[in-house]
Order: structure tokens, then C-alpha cells, then sequence
């Protein structure tokens, strides 16, 4: 064997052993989600068109497929919680409540990937979801073959109802189960705020070797209040977690909002944009069937999914502050250009200026002068200089979004 080709080999097992590599979630994965907005509805018989069933999830692969979505980006329909039996089947596999579910998981799937989309599915690393159906704790061998022999793309793992002590252990076991199954399953894990909540420090690089996405704060909700939590979290950095991330394991802030009920115009902007900045899944949770067309012209923004879909996969963090606007930075290529969002956390008055010197906002290159230009509109706003100072005005829970490329 010549020498070159045995420390390949030795290179690729070290690699297997302590790092994920799945080849899956090379950028941040797109889809959409049912649990912020359908929750747990199992009413079918009076509320046929929300209820979580086979209908609902084929319904909205038809207009993924069909309204954009797909070419945006949007490639996994998941399904969450309560599409479960109360019980396993007699041979001890899980199975979907038949009522919801008459032809079956296999025939679904089959469904979603005749709109040429992946299909995603809940379980929980504990005896029991979250919502009180079968848990995979004791039978991740087993689950995870299941998903595969129904055509399952992508598994949302959740952290309920499970000792503290067997967490790591349930997530790296169902991992490992996954693998050899020999298809490709991309592993969303609820590890690290399972870890938070029971008041441990979270092992981000521990969690990023074992799944695809790590889930890092709560559940979020149709609330401004929550949004800007998770924000809030995501500026302290804690654990320096946004070191961590990239190509093949991401940071999760959970579900976006945008569309449903709650937010205003400039805080679904702010949801897109810092989702996008800091590299994070980005998973929709609304009624896509009655998506105002303002938020459904957000989602599919091509100049804010290009940030978040950059092929560096280097997280954004907050720069600095400039009184209360934090101003975030992300390196995107092509080289030396810089995604910028400025960020207005009050509640309440008008719009704030803000004027920042360019030089503030770039890393150190070749160029002295910069193309800037508004990331949402692609509109050109500007060619600066190094010393010249690129202003902004920014919406109370708002922001102002643009991208600086060397001129």
C-alpha cells in the first residue's frame, strides 16, 4: 500500500470516530415545520384541514413544490409530535396513528419525494415524546431502521422524559444507529437545551461530532417577546457556541414564525435576517395555504437566503454596539465581503441613524473601496471607501440588512 493512500484511509477513520460525517447539511437545511402552528391538533373529525395527518403534510409538499418554495430552498416537509399509535405495533415498531395516517409513513414519504422534496419525522430520545406517544429510549436500533425502510430524509430527535444521566448516551446511540442504516437521515438533535434545562453546561463541540443541528434554546412561540429571547441568547454567545458551528453541524434557535399571527412587518425581517445571519436551519411554521403574500416574498428572498445558505458557513456574531443597535457581522464569499444586519431592539419611537465607518465593518483586505448593497431589495446603495461611513436607518424591532463586497 503506498504511503499516501494509507494516511487517506487513516485520515478517513479518524474522522468516522470523532466526527460527524454523514455528508448531509453542508449549508443551514431549509423546510417546513407543523409544530409552532399546528401543535398537537389530532381532532380530525371537526377539524379535518389542521388536524396533524397525512393530509396536512401532503397538502403542504403540493404547495411547497408548487409556489417557489422548492426552488427557494424549502426541501424538507416535517412532521412533528403526536403523528404517532398510543402503542407499538406487536412486533415492538412504532407505527402512525391509522386513523390519521391510513396508507402509512412508507406511502407518504413516497408522496413527498414524488414532489421531489425530503421527508422529516419526530421521535425522542426518552421512553415517551414529549406529548406522552412511544419514546425510541430501548429501541433506537430498531427506530432508526424503521425510518429508513419508510424513506425518512431527516429525524427531529426531542429531549423528553429521560434521566439526565442517559441523555448523551440516548443521542450518540441513536446517532450511531442512524449511520448504519446506510441512509442518509439528517439528525436534528434537542441535545444541547436538554443540557440547558437541566442546568449543565451545553458540550457544543460534544453535540456538533454527533448531530446535524443542535437545537440551543426553548421552544419558541408566535411572540415577539420570544423572538427576541432568542436573540438576546444568541448575542451572549454563551459557551462561544457560534465558534462551533459549521459546514454539517449547525446551531438551532428553533422555528421561524414569519406568516403566522403575532409578529409586525420589521420583526418577521428581523426573524429572516439574524436566522440567516447566524447560519441557522431555517424551518417555516404557518398555514402556507393562507400565507400573507408580504411574508411569503420574505421567505423566498433570494439575497437573504444567499447569506444564509453562504458556503463558508461561518456563523454571524454581534460586532459591536452602537448605542442600543447591535450590529452583526458574517464573512461570506466571495472573499472579503462581509453580510451586515443592524439590529434596533426598542419597542416603542421612531426609526434610529446610524452611521458606521466601513472600515469598522470589514476584516482587513486588498480593496479600498466596497460595494454595499441592500440584501433584501438588491438594490446598490452605495461604493465607500475604508473611511467612509455607511448609514443606515433602522425600525424599532427592526433591521437594516446589506451586504459589503470589495468594489
Amino acid at each position: 500500500m503506498e504511503p499516501s493512500t494509507l494516511l487517506l484511509l487513516l485520515a478517513v477513520g479518524t474522522v468516522a470516530v470523532v466526527a460527524l460525517d454523514n455528508g448531509l447539511a453542508r449549508t443551514p437545511p431549509m423546510g417546513w415545520l407543523s409544530w409552532e402552528r399546528f401543535r398537537c391538533n389530532t381532532d380530525c373529525q371537526h377539524d379535518p384541514d389542521n388536524c396533524i395527518s397525512e393530509n396536512l403534510y401532503m397538502r403542504m409538499a403540493d404547495i411547497i413544490a408548487a409556489e417557489g418554495y422548492k426552488e427557494a430552498g424549502y426541501q424538507y416537509v416535517c412532521i412533528d409530535d403526536c403523528w404517532l399509535s398510543k402503542s407499538r405495533d406487536s412486533n415492538g415498531r412504532l407505527q402512525p396513528d391509522p386513523d390519521r395516517f391510513p396508507h402509512g409513513m412508507k406511502a407518504l414519504a413516497d408522496y413527498i419525494h414524488s414532489k421531489g422534496l425530503k421527508i422529516g419525522i419526530y421521535e425522542d430520545v426518552g421512553l415517551m415524546t414529549c406529548a406522552k406517544y412511544p419514546g425510541s429510549q430501548g429501541h433506537y436500533e430498531m427506530d432508526a431502521q424503521t425510518f429508513a425502510e419508510w424513506g425518512i430524509d431527516l429525524l427531529k430527535f426531542d429531549g423528553c422524559n429521560i434521566s439526565p444521566d442517559a441523555f448523551s448516551e440516548g443521542y450518540r446511540d441513536m446517532g450511531f444507529f442512524l449511520n448504519r442504516t446506510g441512509r442518509p437521515i439528517l439528525y436534528s438533535c434537542e441535545w444541547a437545551i436538554g443540557d440547558i434545562l437541566h442546568h449543565r453546561a451545553a458540550d457544543y463541540t460534544a453535540v456538533l461530532e454527533v448531530c446535524n443541528t443542535c437545537r440551543n434554546y426553548d421552544d419558541i412561540n408566535d411572540q415577539w417577546d420570544s423572538i427576541a429571547s432568542v436573540i438576546n441568547f444568541y448575542a451572549k454567545d454563551i459557551g462561544n457556541f457560534s465558534k462551533i458551528a459549521g459546514p454539517g453541524g449547525w446551531n438551532d434557535p428553533d422555528e421561524m414564525v414569519i406568516g403566522d399571527f403575532s409578529l409586525s412587518r420589521d420583526q418577521e425581517r428581523t426573524q429572516m435576517a439574524l436566522w440567516s445571519m447566524w447560519a441557522a436551519p431555517l424551518f417555516v411554521s404557518v398555514d402556507l395555504r393562507n400565507i400573507r403574500p408580504e411574508s411569503k416574498s420574505l421567505l423566498l428572498n433570494k439575497g437573504v437566503i444567499a447569506v444564509s445558505q453562504d458556503p463558508l458557513g461561518v456563523p454571524g456574531t454581534v460586532r459591536m454596539m452602537v448605542g442600543q443597535i447591535s450590529v452583526w457581522t458574517r464573512p461570506i464569499l466571495p472573499k472579503g465581503s462581509t453580510a451586515v444586519t443592524m439590529f434596533n431592539p426598542a419597542q416603542g419611537g421612531g426609526p434610529t441613524n446610524v452611521t458606521i465607518p466601513v472600515s469598522k465593518l470589514v476584516d482587513s483586505g486588498p480593496s479600498l473601496y466596497y460595494l454595499v448593497t441592500d440584501t433584501f431589495t438588491g438594490d446598490k446603495v452605495a461604493r465607500l471607501s475604508l473611511s467612509q461611513g455607511l448609514s443606515v436607518r433602522v425600525n424599532p424591532t427592526g433591521v437594516a440588512m446589506v451586504t459589503i463586497t470589495p468594489a
